[in-house]
């Protein structure tokens, strides 16, 4: 019948809209953490539409306390069984030290060890001589993807039954690669592929 249809179609519009309310995980009771890389088409990558996930981005898909703060909330109060960091080739926290950038700061006039790292907390300052460490620029993309699960796993806001696991999406072919794994090792020399002599 259609008003069978229709109130259907309303209870769906309902639910989507008060999924909040209604107490309503998402629909893969997931977290994203990544990069906030234009690069990196998260949904693409990870196979998720809209409504799956809670996508969290920031520059390096770094662990870092707003992520704290946004992990504990979805995986203690909004139902969330799963965690997946993505991080990605050709990184731009790759391209330069924390001191570099800091001392570039400088240069513009910005003070970096007497700003407010938190507009809302005036009163959460890093102390002097962090701040190079706070930006948390890195050097490998496999290991930091591998640390930032670390991390994840071993904080205590984050329930221990929630899965954590993380992936290298490669910028230059488009996929997604378990960190340290690079198949194009394995199939691109004699020796790899098992050569007879």
């Amino acid at each position: 019948m259609l008003y069978q249809q229709i109130d259907m179609e309303l209870a769906e519009r309902e639910a989507w809209a008060l999924r909040r309310q209604k107490g309503i995980p998402n629909n893969r009771r997931l977290f994203v953490l990544a990069c906030m890389d234009e690069r990196l088409p998260v949904e693409e990558a990870l196979g998720i539409r809209l409504g799956d996930a809670h996508v969290y981005r920031n520059a390096g898909g770094l662990v870092t306390d707003d992520v704290i703060r946004s992990a504990m909330l979805t995986t203690n109060f909004f139902g969330t069984k799963e965690i997946i960091v993505v991080n990605h080739t050709e990184c731009g926290m790759m391209t330069a030290t924390g001191e570099f950038l800091t001392n570039a700061l400088r240069e513009k006039g910005i003070d970096p060890d007497s700003v407010a790292i938190d507009p809302a907390l005036p009163e959460l300052k890093l102390p002097a001589g962090v701040f190079p460490k706070w930006i948390r620029t890195f050097s490998d993309v496999d290991e930091i993807c591998l640390k930032q699960v670390e991390l994840l796993r071993n904080c205590p806001l984050i329930p221990a039954d929630v899965q954590i696991h993380g992936y290298v999406w490669e910028v230059e072919s488009m996929r997604l690669r378990r960190p340290g794994v690079r198949l194009a090792e394995k199939v691109n020399t004699a020796k790899a592929m098992g050569a007879k002599g």
